[in-house]
């Protein structure tokens, strides 16, 4: 009989392996022999229906929002400089055009909203785990004087389906989280997504799979509020829609997201890139009826781990704030600003 993983046990877990991770500990081991055999049996089941798309990802490096330098909007400020870092999600894989990308609809969505050209550079690579963060830092970083105001990570599901051990994966993130933060640049991670939405993985992968990738997005988030970063649940991949309609969210190769659940995730995600600017309008404290709140950083990841779209912010150590930010329809990406070569190199 399976039973349900309650919200204080997953941030026990939680607390484990980001207290591991601190301390340089191992793996947490999660299942039992029998599972991992019964596991691997599933997975070269589900091999066969999932796939998992050979495309380069478009890129979509460039600045947006031109059309703010052109009409001489606010032009005694710089433009904006937003950073993506990450696995194929943050890449923007399964979709062929630049501004289906999410980098390209969250940095159309920042200059829309301050008014200012925003310059977009993504270093994610396809396939990544979080042991390759200190490399798309370090690349993110190389040049002092273009260091961006806002850095976006999204990373965690190849760690779960490549074994990368949990703290070993929230060793990483909360390095790169503290590396940026040291840097200047305000850090959203978007957290593991729950692996148990993709629709052709079946019972008992499905529930096994949503267990560890939503215990690992747990994990991560205390390692990054614990850090100075923000993190936004991914929830039922990239948000609680994917759950409900998945022939429309997914990609054809059943595990990326299409352009249309891309858009899905950067509405989920925008309002906390705009809150870390502070272009958000909305207080920066919970709202009872809206099910926010203050509560210890392992119980407010655990809570979030469950809920696609969830922000958890850094209160008063050990607080934290749990907030479910009210999302807007993003511009569409000015046609042509994607499609051209990035000027970052």
């Amino acid at each position: 009989m399976v039973t349900t993983v309650t919200t204080g046990s997953r941030a026990r877990v939680a607390r484990r392996i980001a207290t591991a991770a601190a301390f340089g500990g191992g793996g947490i081991g999660l299942l039992g022999v029998a599972t991992v055999g019964l596991l691997l049996t599933e997975v070269r089941l589900a091999r066969r229906t999932v796939g998992g798309s050979s495309d380069i990802p478009p890129c979509a490096d460039g600045r947006y929002g031109t059309a703010f330098e052109a009409f001489g909007h606010r032009t005694d400020r710089p433009p904006l400089r937003l950073g993506f870092l990450g696995d194929s999600t943050a890449a923007g894989q399964g979709v062929h055009r630049p501004s289906q990308t999410p980098g390209a609809l969250l940095a159309s969505g920042l200059a829309a909203l301050a008014e200012l050209p925003v310059d977009f550079r993504n270093v994610a690579l396809p396939g990544a785990r979080s042991d390759d963060l200190p490399r798309q830092v370090e690349l993110l970083l190389a040049d002092g004087a273009e260091t961006p105001d806002l850095c976006v990570v999204m990373i965690g599901a190849n760690d779960v389906t490549r074994r990368l051990p949990p703290a070993e994966s929230v060793r990483h993130l909360s390095e790169a989280v503290r590396a940026l933060r040291a840097a200047g640049c305000e850090v959203i991670v978007g957290t593991c997504p729950d692996l148990g939405t993709i629709e052709p993985v079946y019972q008992p992968l499905r529930w096994v799979a949503r267990r560890l990738s939503r215990q690992l997005a747990a994990a991560q988030t205390i390692g990054v509020v614990e850090n100075g970063g923000r993190t936004v649940s991914l929830g039922a991949l990239l948000g609680p829609e994917f759950e409900a309609r998945p022939r429309e969210l997914f990609g054809p190769d059943n595990y990326h997201p299409s352009a249309e659940g891309y858009a899905t995730a950067a509405m989920a995600v925008f309002p906390t890139l705009c809150a870390a600017l502070g272009l958000w309008p909305e207080e920066e404290r919970p709202e009872p009826a809206r099910r926010e709140g203050i509560l210890p950083v392992e119980q407010a990841a655990a809570r979030a781990a469950s809920e696609g779209g969830t922000e958890v912010t850094a209160s008063r150590a050990p607080w934290a704030l749990l907030k479910h930010r009210r999302r807007r329809q993003l511009p569409a990406p000015e046609e042509g600003t994607a499609d051209r070569p990035s000027i970052t190199g």
